[in-house]
């Protein structure tokens, strides 16, 4: 599992080791050194002679820059700084200088001995060409302690960074940000202006949870990160050291026993059974997939409730379906259904009512038609609009971002779409505040929020954009729930793991399908069972190797 923490936390485990001296700063700038030669390496074929620009700020981060700007230049490397502020590192700036390093100022008020290899006030475009003239460009601009969007001459610089690298017919330098690519959102991965994209960030300590969240997450790269001595917790202890966000690997769905190979006396019962309300004669596709999500994640049992003509397109595709209520561990619930509380069709309408029956079974508002335990549900698409005001955390909602929104504004915020797209996890959030529910927000990353836990997946290919998918990880998904029935309304946080566990397995099996090329949401249904049996193949090989 990849565990992300915020600003503060980072902040704490440094201080003791700060205080007492350690050096955190010379681990941090040796391993940036070494991965920027082994990047150089890969783009030039060598180090010595090879072109490195360093771009910085004021804070730590320019000292992390700066020290292994010096390192590069011991080495052969032609480095040069572009300094962006009146004031930067001195012991870092001081080291650069001795090793060689020339450096530029944006700022002619900038104050340093005076040597030859220096240019005071030089404008951003020239800074631009320097900068674009190198094999290696390393963001060094502004870390941890930053919020908010860049301002100033930062702010202008890395506007024309970006659009120079647009405009560009040749090669760009490669980016390697410093701990963050520089005007991220830290704790909440927000992107409030410009942001020069990373090719690989470089994280110390620990990773930040801005590297996994959307929408910043895509401008950070290659994550990779280095140990520097950090002491961080990831028991709940007081809510100070807890892990802001996780992100599931493969190996995490069969440690945490997410993902099981049924026992020799497994019975289809034992392996759960899935209810589906879904489809309309108008979608009568959306059945057909959210039925074949969860059969081909190896539930034991389908049943299918809707319209006949529906019944008869998913047995045609999934005759192991069964067309009959009867026992259910869990509930996939609105896909290719109305949005529209009021339906205007009688086979809609059937649907609607349908949903708000087995809503009662999964919340415990049980009517007197309803019998049976509490048991998790799914809740996609047109269901959303009929959730009750209050759910518990085993009712999953899985809006996309519009969805979410729509059901957000039904609850009183003035929200829309963009807003979404622009701080997921805020509003991701608060809609489990307003719910109570567990929140699945599909994207390209997709956030996952539970009582006390975030997750984020960011597992499947673009091609995974395609109609009908989302239908097939509800199936994915309430799969996964059903194994998990009884336990899953026991322990409030195990809902979103098998959800951020769904969507990885959901990624997985689009990669699988067709890699690097189009898929349809079928496809991905279709590579589930060898994606479930390569991901427990790979487990159980680790094992004997061990």
């Amino acid at each position: 599992m990849i565990v992300a923490y915020d600003s503060r936390t980072v902040r704490t485990a440094e201080a003791p080791l700060l205080a007492s001296g350690a050096p955190l700063m010379e681990r941090a700038a040796f391993a940036l050194a070494g991965i920027v030669a082994r990047e150089v390496r890969s783009q030039v074929g060598r180090v010595p002679g090879s072109r490195v620009v360093v771009v910085v700020g004021p804070g730590n981060n320019a000292g992390d820059a700066l020290f292994a700007g010096a390192r590069l230049a011991r080495a052969g490397v032609q480095v040069t700084a572009v300094l962006t502020s009146e004031r930067t590192h001195e012991e870092g700036f001081a080291a650069f200088r001795a090793a060689g390093g020339r450096w530029m100022s944006l700022v002619a008020s900038l104050s340093a001995p005076d040597e030859p290899a220096r240019e005071h006030g030089v404008s951003v475009a020239t800074a631009v060409g320097t900068v674009m003239e190198a094999d290696v460009v390393l963001d060094g601009l502004l870390g941890l302690g930053s919020s908010g969007a860049l301002r100033g001459v930062t702010r202008d610089l890395v506007g024309a960074l970006v659009r120079a690298r647009a405009r560009s017919e040749h090669r760009s330098p490669l980016v390697v940000a410093v701990d963050v690519p520089s005007g991220i959102g830290v704790d909440d991965g927000s992107v409030p202006g410009a942001v020069l994209p990373a090719d690989v960030t470089v994280t110390f300590g620990a990773v930040k949870a801005g590297l996994l969240l959307p929408p910043a997450a895509r401008l950070a790269g290659r994550v990779e990160s280095i140990d520097i001595g950090l002491s961080l917790h990831t028991a709940d202890v007081d809510g100070q050291d807890r892990p802001a966000v996780r992100r599931l690997t493969a190996q995490d769905l069969v440690h945490q026993r997410l993902l099981a190979p049924p026992g020799a006396d497994a019975h289809k019962y034992t392996r759960g059974v899935v209810g589906v309300v879904a489809g309309t004669e108008q979608f009568p596709g959306a059945a057909v997939l959210t039925v074949s999500g969860a059969i081909r994640t190896g539930t034991g049992m389908v049943r299918y409730l809707g319209a006949r003509d529906v019944t008869a397109a998913v047995l045609a595709a999934r005759p192991e379906a069964v067309p009959a209520g009867g026992r259910v561990q869990a509930w996939a619930l609105g896909p290719g259904i109305s949005t529209a509380p009021p339906a205007t069709d009688d086979a809609t309408r059937a649907q609607q009512g349908r949903i708000r029956h087995t809503l009662a079974h999964a919340t415990g508002e049980l009517s007197s038609d309803v019998v049976g335990d509490k048991v998790p549900a799914v809740v996609d698409a047109g269901a959303l609009a009929l959730l009750p005001r209050a759910c518990p955390p085993w009712v999953v909602i899985t809006p996309h971002a519009g969805e979410l929104a729509q059901l957000l504004r039904a609850r009183g915020e003035d929200v829309e779409r963009p807003d979404v797209e622009a701080e997921p996890l805020r509003w991701a959030q608060r809609a489990r505040e307003l719910t109570g529910a567990t929140v699945l927000l599909k994207g390209e990353v997709t956030l996952v929020v539970g009582p006390g836990c975030v997750y984020s997946q960011a597992d499947g290919p673009a091609w995974l954009a395609t109609a009908g998918a989302g239908d097939v990880l509800t199936g994915v998904l309430a799969s996964l729930l059903a194994a998990h029935s009884s336990a899953a309304v026991k322990e409030p946080a195990l809902p979103a793991r098998l959800a951020a566990a769904a969507s990885l397995i959901h990624g997985l099996a689009a990669h699988r399908a067709n890699p690097g090329g189009p898929i349809s949401a079928l496809d991905v249904a279709d590579a589930l069972p060898g994606t479930i049996a390569q991901i427990l193949r790979d487990h159980a090989s680790d094992r004997r190797t061990r």
